[in-house]
């Protein structure tokens, strides 16, 4: 999640959301490493929304904090939108990363999916702000993928962890390293109920 400020006179909106993470897994290198991935995929292209019929380029400001030992009771009674809480742990059920729902603060990443380049804490992001995944998951031929196809999306042979596999078999589908943010992300936000 986020929050939302129109800067009229800039024809901007910044949206601001604040990474919590803990866990047997987290650190602060892992919660850095988390915060630059999703302010740098989330601006790289620019991205724009109207107001008024006028256009406003879109900013992510991301801050990020390690905070060990937090209290549950934190996370269920929080009422801050900017603030997303990530429990970090070597093992994750289902062997993936996940958000609680849509438009939800909260979700568990396994340690596996963070590394430099993953886009998995990006696309964990974007369903905090509401995307969900594509309903086609067939995304060949189509160059790119955008960053909210899961894994297991059928992409063309370069994006797949192993270019001479055919496409849905084991190392035929989507390696997560090669999605991106683009500016149809960013319109697809509700971010006016992000103000």
């Amino acid at each position: 999640m986020g929050e939302a400020e129109i800067v009229p006179h800039h024809n901007t909106i910044v949206i601001a959301s604040h990474i919590i993470t803990y866990g047997n897994a987290a650190d602060e290198k892992l919660t850095a490493l988390i915060r630059d991935e999703i302010e740098t995929m989330w601006n790289e292209p620019k991205g724009m929304v109207y107001v008024n019929d006028i256009p406003h380029q879109v900013f992510f400001s991301i801050s990020a904090v390690l905070q060990q030992g937090i209290d549950v009771n934190e996370i269920y009674e929080n009422n801050d939108p900017r603030n997303n809480y990530f429990r970090i742990e070597e093992y994750a059920h289902g062997n993936i990363s996940f958000v609680d729902g849509l438009g939800c603060n909260s979700g568990y990443f396994q340690l596996e999916n963070l590394y430099a380049g993953s886009t998995t804490a990006a696309h964990e992001y974007g369903h905090t702000l509401g995307l969900d995944h594509p309903n086609d998951m067939d995304y060949r031929g189509k160059g790119i993928p955008a960053i909210m196809y899961p894994r297991g999306t059928l992409v063309d042979p370069q994006f797949q962890y192993d270019p001479s596999k055919s496409a849905g078999v084991a190392g035929g589908t989507m390696h997560p390293m090669y999605r991106k943010v683009f500016a149809e992300d960013i319109s697809a936000l509700n971010w006016e109920k992000l103000v």
